[in-house]
């Protein structure tokens, strides 16, 4: 038996933690609470990852009380009871795949219209910040999502466009673009098919 004054090891800290939002989430189905369950293991080691020197007290104090985030978990799923079901800024899946696949699509087949490339862009990235702050993917698919249809294809371009004196509608032009929205729409088709209900 532990005296009073041994500190509790970080494993043990971490496992209680989850414990008492398994506990708290009771009411929660199954496989909710199970997804809630990994999504704080995911976070509590990326953040130790990122952070080494960080106590795991500390960690777990910045996420929160259990029961807070069990609340939470319930009035998004609407089971919490006497708990009022909230939403927050949940948008269907398709939307910033949309957003990020069809204004490519279009500039891709009309590069010399004036603005165009403005407006697709302002849209691509407000789909780019849409998918980061959806509720329907992990954090890590988030990241590749943002980097493989976003950033990528953006940074492509830009080199295509500084380092090419071809014009804008030439064979070449089009080709790596098309190449560039084969790996988008390939990126949103893997988005979707990974998403959480």
């Amino acid at each position: 038996m532990k005296s009073p004054t041994t500190p509790t090891p970080p494993a043990d800290l971490v496992r209680d933690y989850l414990r008492a939002v398994e506990r708290e989430a009771a009411a929660l189905p199954a496989d909710r609470r199970q997804e809630l369950l990994a999504d704080l293991t995911e976070h509590i080691d990326v953040t130790r990852a990122e952070r080494p020197g960080a106590a795991p007290g500390e960690i777990l104090a910045e996420l929160g009380d259990p029961r807070t985030i069990a609340a939470t978990a319930l009035a998004e799923s609407g089971s919490g009871g006497a708990v009022p079901a909230v939403r927050r800024g949940k948008v269907h899946p398709l939307v910033p795949l949309l957003m990020l696949t069809l204004p490519y699509l279009v500039t891709t087949f009309l590069p010399d219209v004036p603005g165009l490339a403005l407006c697709s862009g302002l849209v691509r990235i407000a789909g780019g910040v849409l998918l980061c702050t959806s509720v329907h993917w992990t954090p890590v698919r988030k990241a590749v999502g943002v980097v493989l249809s976003l950033v990528a294809p953006t940074v492509a371009g830009i080199v295509w466009r500084e380092t090419t004196v071809a014009p804008a509608g030439d064979t070449a032009a089009l080709v790596a673009n098309l190449v560039a929205l084969a790996v988008i729409a390939g990126t949103s088709a893997w988005l979707w098919r990974a998403r959480r209900a």
